[in-house]
């Protein structure tokens, strides 16, 4: 692993824990058609500069390609990521269940 050398101490106000519940904007399937749209997954990892998030749901990268594990990488700084909106998911359940 490469070894990271700071000119001062990282900054302990990360925007994003590992287990966090995220939003991202990606190409995705939805009712059988690839979408790109606001998709819930969890981050997985935290690095420097990137995040990892995991998703239960096949995701795509821009080319097309489909990632065979479900993990995207993003840059803690992109517009492309957001924290998830709670109640969002708890209303489309409580549809599903209804």
């Amino acid at each position: 692993m490469a070894e990271l050398h700071f000119t001062s101490a990282p900054d302990a106000k990360e925007p994003y824990q590992v287990g966090d519940r995220v939003e991202v904007l990606c190409d995705h399937n939805k009712g059988g058609e690839r979408v790109h749209d606001w998709l819930d997954g969890v981050v997985v990892q935290v690095d420097a500069k990137m995040i990892a998030v995991q998703f239960q749901e096949n995701v795509y990268l821009t080319d097309g390609w489909m990632v065979p594990d479900h993990v995207l990488w993003c840059p803690k700084s992109a517009v492309t990521i957001r924290q998830a909106r709670r109640g969002r998911a708890k209303s489309s359940q409580a549809k599903r269940s209804s």
